[in-house]
């Protein structure tokens, strides 16, 4: 399974962007599919989830704010970032997982949001 990152930036506090992963070697269909993001000296954390079936969570912070959506014809998953925040800025990371056994990660791509 090979997952490609795109759509980072830099971009201004309140603006937008969209980000998009797109998935290889998989069925993708059945994929759970995640972002999480790492800021510089932090821990990656969780941001947005979708499931096989389109159910989506987000993390607290970013509720509102962020939407993850998923076009399993062109394997490919979303995250459209609007109202973006200084504390927004990290690396961005696609992830498909089924359990533990399944778990597959992008490369990342940066999002930088200047005050």
């Amino acid at each position: 399974v090979q997952l490609q990152a795109s759509g980072g930036g830099l971009v201004q506090a309140g603006g937008s962007l969209r980000l998009s992963c797109a998935a290889s070697g998989s069925i993708f269909r059945l994929d759970t599919m995640n972002w999480y993001r790492q800021a510089p000296g932090k821990q990656r954390e969780l941001v947005a989830t979708i499931t096989s079936g389109g159910t989506t969570n987000y993390a607290d912070s970013v509720k509102g704010r962020f939407t993850v959506s998923r076009d399993n014809a062109k394997k490919t998953v979303y995250l459209q970032l609007n109202s973006l925040k200084p504390e927004d800025t990290g690396v961005y990371y696609c992830n498909a997982r089924r359990g533990p056994a399944y778990d597959y990660w992008g490369q990342g791509t940066l999002v930088t949001v200047s005050s």
